[in-house]
């Protein structure tokens, strides 16, 4: 396949296929080269490419894919370990946002306005 089916497949640009190859995220076991160096891409990119988006949506970044894919293979504990990682990092978040939340309901509360100037009651 070439990169532009692979991108219409997996619903990203070119040029995010180029940036996931340049960074090591698509390794070469996905690329077949042709003579003239044009990329082929192998089938079994779209499912692989799933696999990253899916992870980034969750909120892993670039370079824990990379570290990821550079173990070449997880044990079921140690995947575990990291799911519940990426968990308490988005639980920690979520306790932040809600601590967040409740200082601007306290702002509500105490009624101040910058109508006088900011922050004046």
């Amino acid at each position: 396949m070439k990169i532009s089916e692979v991108a219409t497949k997996v619903g990203l640009p070119i040029s995010t296929l180029r940036y996931y190859e340049k960074m090591g995220i698509i390794t070469e076991e996905y690329i077949l080269r042709e003579e003239n160096n044009y990329r082929n891409y192998v089938p079994e990119i779209i499912q692989y490419i799933e696999v990253v988006k899916n992870c980034l949506a969750v909120g892993f970044s670039i370079q824990d894919i990379k570290d990821m894919i550079a173990k070449h293979g997880m044990s079921r504990d140690e995947q575990a370990r990291i799911i519940h990682h990426k968990i308490a990092e988005i639980e920690d978040a979520q306790k932040k946002m809600e601590a967040s939340k409740q200082s601007l309901y306290e702002i509500l509360d105490m009624n101040i306005t910058c109508e006088d100037g900011f922050g004046k009651t």
